[in-house]
Formats: C-alpha cells, structure tokens, sequence
C-alpha cells in the first residue's frame, strides 16, 4: 500500500501491497482507526515471527491473505494456519505467529477497542 494514510471517512481500502522490506522484524502498517477500532495490514517474512503477546482490553482478529505459519493460541502451543483463515483472540488471550512457510505472511488485523495495549508473554 503506497502512501497509505490513516483515514477515519474513508470506508473502502485495497490490500495489494507492496512488499516491504524488514530482513529481522514482522512489520506493521495502519490503514484504518477510529476512536473505538483499529486496522492494520500486517507482513511476516519467512522465518520471522510476531512475538507472543496479550491485549488486556482489546480483542484482536486477523484475516490470512496470505501465507502459512504458526499461531501461538498460548504461550507453549501451536497451531497451523493458511490463508483464507481468520483468527480469533479475545482480550486477555495471548497470540503471535510465526512465517514457517516460504512466502510471506500477509494479514489484516482489526483491533477494538483502541488503543490496545501490548504486554509480551515473559519467557523464562
């Protein structure tokens, strides 16, 4: 998404994105929010992951474009995922991914309410 401006009248938005290039970091970009929701398109290359993490106050639903990998429903469990996909994680759930396949993870992430915090899971 070339230019992309967060936009709180605008109602129609294209996913087609333009690759974007973070060699060590899963990598966020805002199209949407309003006082009571955010979105975001998110990109995960090969290999990278999206840190395990909860949001206390906010639920957080990702629709796959594209893509496979991983999702962490809890901090010691995974689960496949493939585009076409949409996941679900209530406030106070924890979720994160990892890219395991060979293209990168492309999904759409809507956050309510915002601003949601970020608490990553604590490793030991």
């Amino acid at each position: 998404m070339k230019g992309v401006s967060i936009m709180s009248d605008q109602r129609v938005f294209d996913m087609e994105l333009v690759k974007v290039e973070s060699l060590e970091n899963a990598v966020r970009t805002p199209f949407y929010q309003t006082d009571s929701t955010g979105g975001s398109v998110w990109v995960i290359k090969p290999g990278q992951i999206l840190p395990k993490h909860y949001h206390h106050h906010s639920d957080d639903i990702w629709v796959i474009l594209q893509g496979k990998g991983v999702f962490y429903p809890t901090p010691n469990t995974e689960v496949p995922f493939t585009k076409g996909q949409v996941i679900v994680s209530k406030k106070g759930e924890c979720h994160g991914a990892k890219n395991t396949g060979t293209e990168d993870i492309v999904f759409v992430s809507i956050v309510a309410p915002v601003p949601a915090d970020y608490d990553p899971v604590k490793t030991n």
